[in-house]
């Protein structure tokens, strides 16, 4: 077991009166996020309704918790899951004043910790209770980030023999010792008992605990399209043959060019290790110390060697190359070893992302969670200035390029080119991004330029709640059977493509969104539209006018087709047009897909 994946912390905080306290530690906690109760806390980055059920989904998702409340909620809510000690996601209680931090669960995964960060940010002390981290300074079954344990059930008896006095032997064949050496524990060089520091693969005993640190790199080539399990089992293959353990692998590494290889980042996953990336300048420096140098493969990607010299570029300057370049069917692999444990988020760089986030209207409660953790992950906000000030403490931390409307091409560009340089990028919507937004230029931008470096780049598109989505809810269900959505603005559609569309909406009686109604210059475009509509259904049919939704100033009222006008709208606002069949009911609009017959 290893604590260096954590997962972002949860701020949950219940009101008010917490509310600065958990602002604080957000604050200090840059990856953590603030999880409000619905009604009591405002701005939150997560909004839920029901305490109990939101704290028992995080801890069952493994999130790390930090409850500005009392210990008693938090050990009343949980305490039903707890099942495997091994298992439990780190929980610690925060007085909301601020004036306590206390690990109640996981202590030795990432608990401590926590509350010791939590601790300092409020300027208390943390209440650790375990008897190895008061004592020692130590504790065998946490240990750093980059070190796993092989078998950690031998950790508890060695453990307590530390704690006793009792005679411990060291055995540091891979890694820094530091950690264990610096800490209160002291070791014998010939013990009973021992742990073992090792890049090797070995079970360990019972009187043994063993563990590996993250000191090799691994160097992976392939040619364009190879099959992941190809190399898969390549690596396997060739670490099994050597004697290494997968847990002692620190990353995959690789050419840029290689950044959007399937193979490669299949790799990594099955590894459940980062996939970093040289350029062949970086690559080519490592030539002296490569032992298969190929002519071949520097005229084609300009480097002597992509394996080997991407395994001795992780491992630094003071790595050596352990296991030369072995060759399978249009893959490769090298492993070098390095003498400390790598950093791998300091090693080249990642595959850049670009997530299209689409944030609905712009309200929390309206904003996805996998929206919401794509702009937590991401390093760079691109957008709207208006769409990014909409995240709130989203945006906290985060390098802001905002860009005015009708700046689209430059915005999607500015967003590629981030991205192709090895950054986690989100390009923000509102509504959908993938409606009337920017997901569609994003691929009309790869799709007619042909850049390598944009194509490298990992794409992820997260739907929103679409404005036609969002005034539906509002007035009840006027979508409720088909319908179609047009823009009215003719910057990039010929008003006569928007003029047969209406018409073809009217012939079929669709229920019509129109986007994009109005605008300064653009005044006639509604009306005309309405004489359209009105050619083909009642002149009381049912208009829905929703302005501003999810956002201060919500507006959201019914008028009648003969009624609508165009003083009545602007850009802010969304206007569906019902059907022959949609009605009206106590004030809600529904359109009926015939399930009363």
């Amino acid at each position: 077991m290893t604590r260096a994946a954590m997962t972002a912390p949860a701020v949950v905080c219940l009101g008010p009166a917490g509310l600065e306290t958990a602002q604080t530690l957000c604050r200090a906690l840059p990856e953590a996020r603030l999880h409000g109760l619905e009604g009591r806390v405002h701005d939150a980055d997560v909004s839920f309704a029901a305490a109990v059920d939101h704290l028992r989904a995080l801890f069952a998702a493994g999130t790390p918790i930090i409850g500005v409340c009392a210990a008693g909620i938090l050990i009343r809510a949980l305490a039903p899951l707890l099942t495997n000690k091994r298992a439990e996601s780190p929980v610690v209680a925060v007085a909301a004043d601020g004036s306590a931090a206390v690990p109640l669960l996981g202590g030795h995964h990432g608990a401590n910790d926590l509350a010791r960060k939590a601790a300092g940010a409020l300027g208390v002390m943390a209440a650790i209770t375990t008897a190895g981290d008061t004592r020692l300074g130590l504790a065998l079954d946490d240990p750093p980030p980059g070190w796993t344990l092989a078998n950690p059930e031998a950790a508890k008896p060695i453990m307590a023999a530390l704690l006793a006095g009792e005679p411990v032997a060291l055995a540091a064949q891979a890694g820094d010792p530091g950690w264990l050496n610096d800490s209160g524990a002291v070791f014998a060089d010939d013990a009973p008992l021992t742990i073992r520091l090792t890049a090797k693969s070995t079970p360990g005993r019972g009187d043994e605990l063993v563990i590996h640190p993250a000191v090799l790199a691994l160097g992976v080539g392939c040619e364009r399209g190879a099959v992941p399990d190809k190399l898969i089992a390549l690596v396997d293959e060739t670490l099994a043959k050597q004697g290494l353990a997968r847990e002692s692998v620190a990353c995959v590494t690789s050419l840029d060019l290689k950044a959007d290889e399937a193979a490669v980042h299949a790799l990594a996953e099955c590894l459940g290790v980062p996939a970093r990336f040289f350029d062949g300048a970086t690559l080519e420096a490592e030539t002296p110390r490569l032992e298969n140098p190929s002519l071949a493969v520097f005229a084609a990607v300009g480097c002597h060697g992509v394996a080997e010299g991407a395994a001795l570029a992780a491992a630094g300057p003071d790595g050596r190359l352990i296991v030369p370049k072995v060759k399978a069917q249009r893959v490769t692999c090298a492993v070098a070893l390095a003498p400390g444990v790598i950093d791998a988020a300091a090693v080249g760089r990642p595959r850049g992302r670009l997530a299209v986030v689409g944030i609905g209207p712009g309200s929390d409660g309206w904003r996805s969670p996998e929206a919401s953790r794509l702009i937590a992950e991401a390093g760079d906000l691109v957008g709207y200035g208006l769409y990014l000030d909409l995240l709130g403490p989203l945006a906290h931390g985060k390098t802001r390029h905002d860009y005015d409307l009708g700046a689209e091409q430059t915005r999607v560009r500015a967003a590629l080119d981030l991205a192709a340089e090895g950054r986690q990028v989100a390009l923000i919507s509102s509504g959908d991004a993938g409606i009337y937004a920017m997901a569609s230029l994003v691929f009309e931008l790869l799709d007619g330029e042909h850049s390598e470096a944009w194509n490298r780049v990992e794409i992820t598109v997260s739907p929103g709640i679409s404005a036609m989505a969002a005034a539906a809810a509002r007035a009840g269900a006027p979508l409720g059977h088909d319908f179609c959505a047009v823009s009215l603005s003719d910057l990039l559609t010929p008003w006569p493509v928007i003029e047969a569309r209406l018409e073809a909406a009217a012939a079929g009686d669709f229920v019509v969104a129109l986007y994009n109604p109005v605008s300064k210059r653009r005044r006639d475009a509604l009306p005309r539209a309405r004489d359209i509509l009105l050619s083909r259904r009642p002149q009381d049919t049912p208009v829905i006018l929703a302005r501003n939704l999810g956002r201060p100033g919500e507006a959201v009222r019914t008028i009648t087709l003969a009624a609508l006008d165009v003083d009545d709208v602007d850009m802010l606002t969304l206007v569906i047009i019902g059907s022959s069949r949609t009605r009206t009911a106590g004030g809600w609009v529904y359109t009926p897909r015939g399930y009363g017959n």
